[in-house]
């Protein structure tokens, strides 16, 4: 009997295409059309397995599936399910651990980059018929030499670390779990309680997941606590900051600029502050979605399906429960 994946966000056509071509014998996959609830209640009724990412998976559609075995985010973040109903009901939970971890690593670079030398600005006002040569040099400082801090030090904030090993940058990390010593020379961080990190960067990357710890740690005391030269990337969740709060910093001169590619609501409004100023990089959530990743994260999740369907145990750095 052919079991089914359902998919609960829409998809491009390319990317479905690569999803069958590496659909395993006896697995179908469809995606839903829409966003709203009874969209993905129609689409996982009948399902075996799910695959969620952007769009939240309250119990209200976890109820709609009275076969499903596993719930599969594509990517890391596990924010926006209700785990508890999942735990209650015998639906395992994993997700694909480490395989987005270069794309955003990659990404988040780029955003300092961008930021740094003013980019986005530069481009503009040349595509527009200028020359602002004088004004973006003014504007501009550089990433080399610069302390960075990293909040989160899983694969992603490893990948940054590594990563700004080769733009000679002294590298402080702020994380749940403090590595070991070695562990933390061999990267190139040092550690830092989070009020002294904060103190101390001229950019700060957020890489944590979103979590009762994490929510709305980046407020108004905490950008306080910032140099007025510094700036913000945030490619972890939109939650982790509060963003008026950010707004008001970047308004106000306290902090120089920030590239934001996570927001609370998703997409944002169209007046939303962040999306209207100057010294802001926006981006629609897309810091893991590099192509020539695709098929590589899409066996990955393929594989625990298949797992689950032998009766196998997905890997423990997969397993959420």
């Amino acid at each position: 009997m052919t079991q089914k994946i359902a998919l609960l966000q829409p998809i491009a056509g390319e990317m479905a295409d690569i999803i069958q071509s590496l659909l395993p014998e006896g697995f179908r996959a469809t995606a839903v059309k829409g966003r709203s609830i009874e969209d993905l209640k129609a689409e996982i009724a009948d399902a075996d397995y799910a695959l969620w990412w952007d769009v939240g998976v309250p119990a209200e559609v976890l109820a709609a599936a009275p076969k499903l075995k596993l719930m599969h985010k594509w990517g890391v973040g596990i924010d926006n399910i209700d785990l508890d109903y999942c735990r209650a009901h015998g639906i395992q939970v994993a997700r694909t651990t480490g395989s987005n971890a270069a794309p955003v690593a990659e990404f988040t670079i780029g955003l300092m980059l961008a930021i740094a030398r003013r980019i986005v600005p530069a481009h503009n006002t040349t595509a527009a018929g200028g020359w602002a040569k004088n004004e973006i040099w003014k504007q501009s400082v550089m990433l080399t030499g610069k302390t960075v801090g990293i909040i989160g030090l899983g694969a992603i904030g490893k990948g940054v670390a590594k990563r700004l090993q080769g733009f000679d940058c002294r590298v402080l990390y702020y994380s749940r779990t403090r590595l070991p010593e070695a562990e933390a020379k061999a990267i190139g961080v040092e550690y830092r309680a989070l009020d002294d990190l904060l103190a101390e960067v001229d950019f700060l990357s957020l890489n944590c997941p979103l979590t009762p710890e994490t929510k709305g740690m980046i407020d108004a005391r905490a950008l306080a606590k910032m140099k007025p030269t510094a700036s913000l990337v945030n490619v972890a969740r939109g939650g982790v900051v509060v963003e008026a709060d950010l707004v008001e910093a970047l308004r106000t001169g306290k902090l120089r600029a920030a590239a934001v590619d996570v927001f609370d609501q998703e997409p944002p409004p169209a007046d939303h502050p962040l999306l209207h100023m100057d010294n802001v990089i926006v981006s629609p959530h897309c810091a893991s979605t590099a192509y020539e990743n695709s098929r590589r994260s899409i066996e990955h999740w393929l594989g625990n399906m298949v797992r689950v369907s032998k009766g196998e145990p997905i890997p423990e750095q997969d397993r959420v429960q």
